[in-house]
Formats: structure tokens, sequence, C-alpha cells
């Protein structure tokens, strides 16, 4: 099957997160399985020569091209646009992983006009909005799009209740749950030196990433020697994170790298004794199932989707946002036995309840009834 998966954006940097990284997983999972899976997205950030494969995965990366001061939902590419209905026409499947932007909204109405069976995912980022913005594209496109697709993807029953929301109320009669999945790691090795607390995501004001830097502060009361490793880049927290590192005076503990790659952060993790997320109404962090399959203990706020199945295997420790909740969790977790025994719990959770072979199967399922009917 020739399955096409659009994404906004791809980047060194990996600005846009979550989203692409599961769709490279999922295209990796369906080549894997003998699948022609490919992916289209603007590119941004990258020299000469442009690439043709994202890890492997066949690409097309189009220049992005910053028409509106609107974060991501101000880039497009003229090129894309008219590529668009060509490139949906070659494909017997698009997935497209959706957000209000001038990109993954073009290809998915070109693939509804041309007929091609398409399967959207959201990832938690079309939910009930009142920016004029959103309002007028929810009118315009998305509307249209959550009712005409083959299947919509959600990952949790309050993603879809939201979908639901945005569609004036109705029943959305074609949405299936579907997890992320990450692909199984290398256990980490015994642990050495210092203990070391991760933060991988982006600098946004609903990751909190300044309640990392002063959870950091609380911990160092009592593990003066722990060290800090806040990655990622920045979305427009990063002055704030600035100041609270120099007004905490943690500059000599705590490290801010910017963006890592993805074998960077790999890199991060398996030298990590605790990974830490503090964001709130966080949908389902690829950061944290990444973590999980090294086996480094993590710590999540209540409002992760994540967070009862954390709970539950004791993979981790589950707190209310804020600074002070974290940094009581970190030091529960700096204990070597909890430690042990969280790290053994979430590779397990990752892999029975995660794992990639899983969420591909499930997939698969949805692609083959959705090219059937």
């Amino acid at each position: 099957m020739r399955i096409l998966h659009a994404v906004t954006l791809h980047s060194p940097s990996h600005a846009f997160g979550g989203p692409v990284r599961v769709a490279l997983n999922l295209a990796k999972g369906l080549r894997a399985r003998g699948h022609e899976a490919s992916l289209v997205a603007l590119g941004e950030g990258f020299g000469d020569p442009w690439p043709t494969d994202v890890e492997g995965v066949p690409a097309r990366l189009f220049r992005a091209r910053r028409l509106l001061p609107l974060g991501f939902s101000g880039i497009t590419s003229p090129a894309l646009l008219a590529t668009a209905g060509r490139l949906v026409r070659g494909a017997d499947l698009v997935h497209v992983h959706l957000a209000r932007d001038l990109v993954t909204l073009p290809v998915a109405l070109a693939a509804l006009r041309a007929g091609t069976p398409l399967v959207l995912q959201t990832h938690g980022m079309v939910d009930p909005s009142d920016k004029a913005l959103a309002k007028l594209l929810d009118a315009v496109a998305v509307r249209r799009l959550l009712r005409g697709a083959d299947a919509v993807l959600h990952l949790t029953p309050h993603e879809r209740a939201g979908l639901e929301a945005v569609v004036g109320g109705e029943p959305l009669a074609r949405a299936v749950r579907l997890v992320n999945g990450t692909p199984a790691q290398e256990e980490r090795p015994p642990l050495e030196g210092p203990p070391r607390i991760l933060y991988s995501a982006r600098l946004q004001a609903r990751k909190r990433p300044v309640d990392f830097v002063r959870a950091a502060s609380l911990v160092r009361e009592r593990v003066p020697q722990a060290r800090y490793v806040l990655a990622g880049p920045d979305e427009g927290e990063a002055g704030a994170v600035t100041h609270a590192v120099d007004t905490l005076r943690l500059a000599d503990r705590l490290t801010v790298p910017g963006p890592l790659s993805s074998a960077q952060v790999l890199a991060e993790l398996r030298r990590a004794h605790v990974y830490v997320l503090p964001s709130v109404d966080e949908p389902f962090p690829m950061s944290v199932l990444e973590a999980l399959a090294v086996g480094v203990p993590v710590v999540v706020t209540r409002s992760n989707g994540l967070a009862r199945d954390i709970e539950a295997a004791g993979a981790g420790r589950v707190v209310e946002p804020g600074p002070e909740g974290v940094a009581e969790a970190v030091l529960e977790l700096l204990d070597e036995d909890a430690n042990r025994a969280a790290s053994a719990a979430a590779r397990k959770l990752a892999a029975e309840a995660y794992s990639m072979d899983a969420v591909v199967d499930a997939l698969l399922e949805v692609y083959w009834s959705v090219t059937d009917r």
C-alpha cells in the first residue's frame, strides 16, 4: 500500500515536536511491514543538499514560507499547495497529522476532493477555541474534514470530546482510538556520577519549563550535587527560563543546550536518573514514552494523558502542577531502590502498552477497513 503521511514542519531543531516523531515512527513501522510509506511536510533550517528522506523515510520537504506572524499557522509553501493534488492522487491512502495550518489542511482537502482514502490524526492540536483564526479555519475547512474523513484517530476520550465539540456536538461516527507508540530501546546502562534530571520538550508556556527550573532549585537544597538539563527549541519561554536560572543561581548546575537531535535526546535519556515534563493538558507526550522505553522514571502532572498508566504501573510519579510537587517527586525517585523499581516498571509499561508493533497492527486494521470501504 502506498501511504502518504502529511505533517506541518520538519526541521533540524525538531521545532514541531511530537507529531513529526509520531509520523516518522508510524512510517518506519509501515515500511518494515512492506508498505510504501512516505512523508510530506514543510522543511526549514536545512542546508544544501536539501533532504530527500528523514531517518530513512522518503520525504518531500517544501521550503517553508512565513506569510503571517502566527507561529506554525502562518507558514506554508506555494509549491506544496500547487503539488498537493498530484501527491494525494499518487497514494492509496493519505494520513494527515492535522493542525489548523496552511499545510495539513490543504493536503487533507486535496485528498477529500480526489476521493483518496483519508485518515486524520490531530494529536490534541484541534480542540474548541475562541480565537478568531481558529473559528475561521473551522468554518472553512476543519469541520468539513472531520465529517468527511474515512477515519479520525484520537488519543484519549477527552480529545474525542473536543473534536466532537468542534463539529458542533455531533458524534464522530468514524472516530478510532489509537495510542502513540515508541520503538523498543536498549535499557539505560548502570547510572554513574551525580544525579541527572532531564527536561526535553519545547520551551513553551504550557510545557512549564520554568517550573522545572524552580523545582531544580528546591531539589538542590537536599541534593546539592544533582545536575539538570533543560533541552528543546524555544517557543517563547527561553527568556523566562534564563531569568529564572540567573535569579536562582543555577547556572553552574543547570544547562540549556537548545534543541537536540533524536540521537542526542536518546543519549541524554541514557544518562538520566529522572525525566520531568511539568506541562499541563498534555495529550500523549512522545518524550515521556521515549523515556519509559529507555527505563527512565518520569514525573508528570495529573492532566497528562499518560498519567493514569504511569501511576498504575509505578513507572514514575504523578503530581499536581507546580515546582513543589515536581521537586518532591524527583527527590523520591533519586532514592536508589525507588529508582530501580520505577525504571523496571517504565520499561515494562512501554513494551506492553505502547510498543510500535501493537500500534502498527492497530493502524493497519484502520487502513484496511478504510480502503475496503
